[in-house]
């Protein structure tokens, strides 16, 4: 995740091979997520019990695992849009490729979608995963967990992937592992998005877009803060 130079040619083939590596990663990050959510739930029909909350933070803590160590290299492994608009924000990329990475996110969300309800018998489908409040969780509420969740993986990426003094071998695991623990709290009170892109692709696919506005507000501003946190607090003061 290391500045984009401002003078980069963006139809380059190595632009071009970094969008298509988000759009990649986060169409697989959809199915394997939603899936595992929609398979526990309208497949084996579990409540929200703790196996199945421990199953659906494994899959997407594993899952970001190894496809930010699979694409990492190629386009700095966002595969979200709250840490696309971190790094915009904080001066770390330019506005046109953030732009890119925003549509390829945006895009293979709703294609990762509309594969898993392809996949999915209709009467198992339910709403594919799609992000909503939990019982008796306010609207302030859930988007108060929601800027927390997102601040705590927005700022263990930059510590890990962003920081040249990081331990950026680490920021695989640590960045899943810092998904899985969000998700073991978050599930229950907003499902535990994080990541605009994961929301609004199986709320495109199965038209559930109670209280949407959350899972883009939350992780924007929870990604934006914690950028700035450690890139003017760590970063700069270090340098």
């Amino acid at each position: 995740m290391a500045p984009t130079a401002r003078s980069e040619d963006l139809s380059s083939p190595q632009v071009l091979r970094a969008a298509a590596a988000e759009f990649i990663a986060t169409l697989l990050f959809v199915f394997l997520g939603a899936g595992t959510v929609v398979v526990t739930g309208g497949l084996l029909k579990d409540d929200l019990n703790s196996a199945r909350l421990v199953a659906i933070a494994l899959a997407h803590g594993l899952a970001i695992g190894f496809l930010v160590a699979a694409t990492a290299k190629i386009s700095g492994a966002h595969i979200n849009p709250a840490v696309t608009f971190a790094m915009l924000a904080t001066g770390r990329m330019t506005p046109p490729r953030a732009f890119m990475y925003l549509v390829a996110q945006f895009v293979g969300a709703t294609v990762g979608a509309l594969l898993l309800k392809g996949v999915i018998p209709a009467l198992a489908r339910g709403n594919l995963g799609a992000h909503g409040l939990g019982p008796g969780i306010t609207v302030g509420g859930g988007l108060l967990a929601e800027v927390v969740l997102t601040f705590a993986l927005v700022f263990v990426v930059f510590a890990t992937a962003v920081d040249p003094k990081g331990l950026g071998h680490l920021a695989p695991p640590a960045i899943g592992l810092t998904v899985l623990v969000d998700h073991l709290m978050g599930v229950p009170v907003t499902g535990a998005s994080m990541n605009p892109a994961r929301s609004f692709g199986p709320a495109v696919a199965a038209g559930a877009w109670d209280n949407h506005w959350i899972f883009w507000v939350g992780p924007l501003v929870g990604g934006v803060l914690a950028g700035f946190v450690y890139e003017f607090l760590f970063l700069r003061r270090a340098e």
